[in-house]
């Protein structure tokens, strides 16, 4: 069993990146049930009997539970060490996936997905928090390549596993082992993790004060923006009214967290981070952005190639695969280069991604369906899994360069937290503009590409957020300190 490392203290950690591999596998299982559900919603539904508006809340509750407990699950990583909230979150996270695959109604198999969010947000935050503990320089870079990947591959992945576990189970049974599967897998990792992730970062502070007011806040907040957004892909609109109490909790929050740190207390979030660290408020930005046209992709097209031309799911899945190796081959080469080049390299990377849904925009529609579909979908998506897996590992290294290892797990949770509201309100948003021009030309093609345009009118305000960052922001263009 591993203690306290002597990290922060002299030389690396030399079994850093075997830590490392066990917990982006943790982190790949958490992400992987983003997206791994999209091609079950058909068979979920008919099984259980049920309405669309019900079963989108297995899709956007986990989404809703994950992004309220990221920054609390980072701060409490930063308090009481990384391997703790690990072995609790993944406990949770495996309870949870075996409530859900076993569900008797859609109330217990919406509750499991909730709690399963929880767990979620419990564990991601620790992998940044992790990184930053483990890793100094270029080496970080190479690390927060490798968590990129974990993150886009994860995303483009998820289909295609949900269509191959029910094309080899069957539509009745096999969305239940789309949860079941995390079971063993997370029995086997809940021993590699008290075998191997250290416990508390010895360059910590060893406060274990927790600023409860600050996180109910900070939670209302991120409630008050995530559940308007799930009502409205569930079809009602009058919940977007709790969008006004917004600026008025997140003044309250804000200022509750100053007066924390002028009291010489333990904030929840630092927010004089947002203003003293070089790239970090930019960092958010950027990372929002791209998540809220990023996400929504998969699911469009989804839905667009099972309901609209009449692919299966596991050739929907596979019909998905270009841009999960295009994000293979790119993220652990952005994670080595932007210690040298900075803030380019996301710039870079989203000029690459835009042509890619642009290419997919102009020529899916008119062609339909049929072999060509192949080649058409497949060549532009290689080319935007080639931009978009540059751009989450990159922007990771950028963001959390000069945030104190102490605050490592909070701050990394904030960044997580921001592309988690922005995954929820692009893919609403992205349905939303599917299924309105679905109704209005009565044409999937042309739906797709209305939805798709949204997206890239938002990877383009991303650009832009990203050639400002690197523009004006003198620290985004120079080299990752050591």
């Amino acid at each position: 069993m591993r203690g306290s490392t002597g990290v922060g203290q002299g030389a690396p950690d030399p079994a850093r990146w075997r830590i490392l591999g066990v917990t982006l596998t943790v982190g790949f299982m958490v992400l992987l049930d983003v997206t791994i559900v999209n091609v079950a919603i058909p068979s979920m539904r008919s099984a259980l009997e049920t309405s669309a508006g019900s079963i989108q809340w297995v899709v956007s509750g986990y989404a809703l539970t994950f992004g309220l407990t990221l920054v609390t699950g980072g701060r409490l990583g930063d308090a009481y060490g990384r391997r703790r909230m690990m072995l609790i979150g993944l406990a949770g996270f495996i309870a949870a996936s075996a409530a859900a695959g076993l569900a008797p109604s859609i109330g217990v198999l919406v509750a499991a997905r909730l709690v399963q969010g929880c767990a979620a947000g419990l564990l991601t935050p620790q992998n940044s928090g992790l990184i930053q503990t483990l890793f100094k320089g270029p080496e970080r870079g190479t690390a927060f390549g490798l968590f990129g990947l974990t993150v886009s591959v994860s995303s483009a992945v998820g289909p295609v596993l949900g269509g191959l576990i029910i094309a080899l189970v069957g539509p009745d049974s096999g969305w239940r082992w789309i949860f079941l599967v995390n079971v063993p897998i997370g029995l086997v990792l809940l021993v590699a993790i008290r075998a191997m992730v250290p416990g508390r970062d010895p360059d910590g502070d060893g406060d274990t004060r927790l600023d409860l007011v600050g996180a109910l806040l900070l939670g209302l907040t991120v409630l008050l923006v995530l559940f308007p957004v799930v009502r409205v892909e569930g079809g009602s609109r009058t919940p977007l009214l709790l969008l006004l109490l917004v600026p008025v909790l997140t003044t309250g929050f804000v200022r509750w967290e100053r007066r924390v740190v002028r009291r010489g207390g333990a904030p929840l979030l630092d927010i004089g981070l947002l203003r003293q660290v070089p790239g970090y408020a930019s960092g958010i930005v950027v990372g929002t952005l791209y998540f809220t046209g990023f996400t929504g992709i998969f699911l469009v097209l989804s839905v667009y190639l099972q309901d609209g031309v009449d692919r299966t799911a596991l050739a929907t899945g596979l019909l998905l695969v270009p841009f999960a190796v295009g994000s293979a081959v790119a993220s652990p080469v952005a994670g080595r280069v932007v210690s040298r080049i900075g803030r380019r390299v996301t710039v870079g990377a989203l000029l690459v991604m835009i042509s890619g849904i642009l290419s997919v925009t102009l020529m899916v529609p008119p062609v339909g369906g049929g072999r060509w579909l192949w080649l058409v979908l497949g060549v532009p998506l290689l080319v935007a899994g080639l931009g978009g897996g540059a751009v989450v590992s990159p922007n990771f290294t950028l963001t959390l360069a000069d945030v104190p290892t102490r605050m490592g797990g909070a701050a990394g949770g904030a960044v997580q937290t921001g592309q988690r509201i922005g995954a929820s309100i692009g893919a609403a948003v992205v349905m939303t503009t599917y299924q309105v021009a679905l109704s209005s030309y009565d044409d999937p093609g042309v739906a797709l590409r209305w939805a798709l345009s949204f997206s890239l009118v938002v990877l383009t305000t991303a650009l832009g957020a990203a050639v400002w960052s690197w523009r004006y922001d003198p620290e985004s263009s120079v080299t990752v300190r050591p």
